[in-house]
């Protein structure tokens, strides 16, 4: 049998192309004393959007998990599944999604260290409210969250409206 192996290597934005017979041992490369610039930041932008990627699905399966507890009712201290308060919720939502949070909304808060703005959020970010942060949700995109509002109601998802842009004291991007 007879033929050609073709090899590519990049070096310095070029690519040498080596050619040498099927039955060779390795083929031929060219080499180089460092790897250029443009080679490691590709690596590592790869990296970056690949922990990107991972994230955001986790953020997509925290929402749909969370919507999936609309109308569970509220109980303090409640963690589901069956009833929640906030950041319960919160918690649970994004450990099926395999993070793992702290309990409290304050908690929560310090322990991510990705911080988002209101206009920044996106999807699965989550969203605090009031001075002591005593209140959150998940963003669920749109416009909308998700979250269990107090004692004797259920969780729900709502449309955020000046009132709570009003009230808004922060927000965390999980997962990263």
């Amino acid at each position: 049998m007879s033929g050609l192996v073709l090899t590519t290597t990049a070096a310095l934005g070029a690519s040498v192309l080596a050619a040498g017979p099927v039955h060779a041992a390795a083929p031929q490369r060219a080499t180089l004393a460092a790897a250029p610039a443009s080679t490691v930041t590709t690596t590592t932008l790869t990296a970056k959007q690949a922990r990107i990627a991972k994230q955001r699905k986790r953020a997509d399966y925290a929402v749909k998990y969370a919507a999936k507890q609309i109308g569970d009712p509220y109980r303090y201290g409640g963690t589901g599944p069956g009833s929640w308060d906030c950041s319960g919720l919160a918690g649970g939502s994004w450990r099926k999604a395999g993070v793992k949070l702290p309990r409290t909304t304050q908690q929560i808060y310090k322990a991510v260290h990705k911080k988002v703005s209101w206009k920044g959020a996106v999807k699965g970010d989550l969203l605090f409210f009031y001075g002591g942060r005593s209140h959150m949700g998940i963003y669920a995109g749109h416009g909308y969250m998700i979250h269990a509002p107090s004692s004797g109601k259920r969780v729900k998802k709502i449309k955020l409206n000046g009132y709570y842009k009003r009230n808004f004291h922060g927000a965390v991007r999980p997962g990263i």
